[in-house]
């Protein structure tokens, strides 16, 4: 508070903190799709026996979402009520 606005009133100014604003992150992606993604290459890697195939699934995945978490943290939200939507203009 360096200066002083004029059509704000003066106790009614309240300091935001980033974590009540920012969604919670896993690794720099969303905590649910980071932890299902964690899970996901593990299952495939160690579980199924195909490392090979697991770690460079399980990397691709996490290069995605972390390049939409980039461009807008709340992707996933927005997905998850995209998919809930009813589709209209259906043939």
């Amino acid at each position: 508070m360096t200066e002083h606005d004029p059509t704000s009133i003066d106790g009614y100014e309240v300091p935001l903190h980033s974590s009540l604003a920012e969604p919670t992150l896993f690794a720099g992606v969303p905590r649910e799709f980071g932890i299902l993604t964690v899970v996901l290459t593990l299952v495939v890697a160690l579980g199924l026996g195909l490392w090979w195939l697991g770690l460079p699934l399980g990397l691709g995945i996490y290069s995605i979402a972390l390049i939409l978490t980039r461009r807008d943290p709340h992707w996933l939200p927005v997905f998850r009520r995209h998919l809930r939507q009813p589709a209209f203009l259906d043939s």
